[in-house]
């Protein structure tokens, strides 16, 4: 099951606007029922002449039965996806 959930406040208040899992809504249950948490962040959302433009943040925040990470991909929002960055 795939739930989606409105984040409150929190980051628009600090200096760091990456999303954390205590920034969702009902934090409380959410939190403590969810096998993963998976928050998205893109900077250029905020700021549009971050120079990481183009990519998003998913920020695995919970998961139960393994690590938390942060993957960074790039996103084509005219497609709505999110895509690999590409290798150099």
């Amino acid at each position: 099951m795939v739930a989606v959930c409105q984040l409150n406040r929190g980051p628009e208040q600090r200096t760091d606007k990456k999303p954390m899992v205590s920034d969702l809504r009902e934090s409380g249950s959410l939190e403590q029922d969810a096998d993963m948490v998976i928050l998205l962040h893109r900077p250029d959302a905020i700021e549009r002449d971050d120079p990481r433009g183009g990519e998003a943040d998913l920020i695995l925040g919970k998961h139960r039965n393994g690590p938390t990470a942060t993957i960074t991909v790039a996103h084509q929002l005219h497609l709505s996806r999110f895509v690999d960055m590409a290798r150099g």
